[in-house]
């Protein structure tokens, strides 16, 4: 397919690949600024990644050496993983949400064996099997720890503040904060008439809060250092009826394709948000830890064929379930139950 595709009103995508991931690329966007190029997002820290991202600015006639700026939409190494070779190259700023700077300070600052560490705890806290969580004590044991991504990501020298226009010449792009995908993601509204003229107001850089065809992850924040109950399913689930009132006339996201009718692809998720919570209740008739309701949620392939590393996401998806769910008093937790367990609030109205 077409790396490079024009949008209109001096904005571009570029295809830059994420290495073995179904995914296929991040869509990186280039944004003509009076004081040149800005990236939204920059693509996955790897080298033939860095190719094509050099690649698709060269057929724009740009070098990435005249990039003015970098807009990060969230933290994930698939987004903000090639912003410190792109501020190496051309000296461009890095902006990102407080909150997501934040966790890339975080994982800079640990040991690397920390997160082995928080995760081994943390899988055997939802109920894991021993011979889930042996690979990863032994990966720490090796010290298998430095290949993991994120560990060297770039610091911001911009801190994008809700609300508020991004310092960019020439154009009106506004920060609108929805958590929930991560505590500092952020969309990043095009407060400018739709080059084609459709109905709507302006365009939006999703990132991947609002994707044509696919739900992003929601699972916990993850923060070894703070045993805070968050809610990520009730942030997301908030942040998107913020970005369905909106009204935007396209939708420009970080992975498959733009799209119109943002308001719609809204109700779906908050739809099928939804059915997957009530779904859930009726698997907590019988109380379940978190990986006992990961293994018979619904996933896109059966639980035997999802890969390790895959197997941990569902899990955090379905403790962020499980916190929606207490917090709107549908589930609660067994009291004594090690690792605990939870079920299903029965409805005692007469």
């Amino acid at each position: 397919m077409t790396q490079v595709t024009e949008h209109g009103g001096g904005v571009w995508s570029l295809r830059v690949p994420i290495p073995d991931n179904p995914l296929g690329h991040t869509l990186v966007h280039v944004l003509d600024t009076g004081r040149g190029p800005v990236l939204v997002d920059t693509g996955w820290d790897d080298p033939d990644s860095w190719d094509e991202l050099v690649g698709g600015l060269d057929a724009l006639g740009l070098s990435v050496r005249e990039i003015h700026g970098v807009v990060i939409t969230h933290h994930h190494p698939d987004h903000h993983g090639l912003s410190g070779r792109v501020r190496e190259e051309s000296g461009a700023w890095i902006a990102m949400h407080a909150a997501d700077t934040a966790v890339v300070r975080r994982t800079r600052e640990s040991e690397p064996g920390t997160w082995f560490d928080y995760l081994a705890r943390k899988l055997a806290t939802v109920g894991a099997p021993e011979d889930h969580i042996a690979p990863l004590r032994a990966a720490r044991a090796a010290g298998r720890m430095r290949t993991l991504p994120g560990l060297r990501s770039a610091l911001p020298d911009r801190e994008i503040v809700p609300g508020e226009l991004l310092d960019l010449a020439g154009r009106r792009l506004r920060a609108i904060w929805t958590p929930g995908h991560t505590p500092g993601h952020v969309c990043l509204h095009l407060e400018e008439e739709h080059p084609s003229r459709l109905p709507g107001h302006g365009r939006l850089f999703s990132g991947d809060h609002l994707l044509p065809g696919i739900s992003p992850h929601i699972g916990l924040y993850e923060d070894p250092d703070d045993s805070t109950a968050t809610d990520p399913l009730g942030d997301y689930l908030d942040s998107l009826e913020r970005i369905g009132r909106l009204g935007v006339a396209e939708v420009l996201p970080a992975h498959q394709y733009a799209f119109t009718d943002a308001a719609g692809r809204v109700r779906e998720l908050l739809d099928h948000h939804e059915e997957r919570l009530t779904g859930l209740l009726s698997l907590l008739a019988d109380p379940l830890t978190p990986w006992q309701l990961a293994e018979r949620m619904e996933w896109n392939r059966p639980w035997e064929q999802i890969p390790y590393g895959s197997r941990n996401i569902a899990v955090s998806e379905a403790e962020a379930h499980l916190r929606r769910l207490v917090k709107l008093g549908r589930a609660e937790p067994v009291a004594g139950t090690d690792p605990v367990t939870y079920i299903a609030v029965r409805d005692v109205r007469p």
